[in-house]
């Protein structure tokens, strides 16, 4: 079985990779939806009363992945100091800066996210990389889609009003859906997260933020 096919038993797919040296491999790992949350839902992590329940679930499984591949994990939550999650994504030519500031992928578009990472010991063909999906999306509806504008062209994310927001009633279809911004990418159009998943990110969110160098809020 293929280490894609290994990941996606899993509930996880490869969303890039790349060389940081001359020697090793970096595969970065993130959720493969909607199969995702159903894995993770039915977890013995999601059932026990213990902090941080999708992380404990991430180092198990992209842990047990990287022993059987030979290699080392990695995971956004690790630190400090963390790892850096948003260049590796960068460097690996399938994401990118979006207009609104957000990393948006090639095929997950904003709603991207990385679960781990895993560090082979051997330097692995690599397909090209790919450009920007922003550079063909013409009517761009991530720059109009928040309701307060915390998240607009040229302007740094304002944090403070999208928390405010969403901990109002009128915020409901953030809190319950996830940001409008990052769904309104018409490549998060075909992510298809349940509503529980987007609560449970809005919630961690809500009560975590500043979080690590891993990814945006959902």
């Amino acid at each position: 079985m293929s280490r894609d096919a290994e990941a996606c038993a899993q509930g996880l797919i490869v969303r890039g990779a790349f060389h940081p040296d001359g020697a090793t491999t970096v595969i970065l790992l993130g959720p493969d939806e909607p199969q995702f949350w159903h894995r993770f839902a039915a977890s013995p992590e999601a059932h026990r009363p213990a902090p941080d329940p999708l992380d404990r679930w991430s180092k198990r499984v992209i842990g047990a992945l990287a022993r059987a591949w030979g290699g080392r994990a990695t995971f956004p939550s690790d630190g400090p100091p963390y790892a850096p999650f948003l260049r590796w994504a960068r460097q690996s030519r399938r994401a990118f800066e979006s207009p609104i500031g957000l990393l948006v992928h090639d095929t997950a578009g904003l709603l991207i996210s990385y679960r781990g990472a895993v560090t082979l010991p051997a330097r692995l063909t690599l397909p090209p990389g790919r450009p920007s999906p922003c550079t063909v999306c013409a009517t761009r509806p991530c720059t109009t889609a928040c309701p307060v504008a915390a998240l607009r062209p040229g302007k740094p994310y304002d944090v403070a009003a999208c928390r405010a927001h969403i901990g109002r009633p009128e915020g409901r279809k953030c809190r319950t859906g996830g940001c409008l911004a990052r769904r309104a990418c018409p490549l998060s159009q075909q992510m298809h997260r349940p509503p529980a998943q987007a609560s449970f990110h809005m919630d961690a969110f809500m009560k975590d933020w500043p979080g690590t160098d891993g990814g945006d809020p959902a």
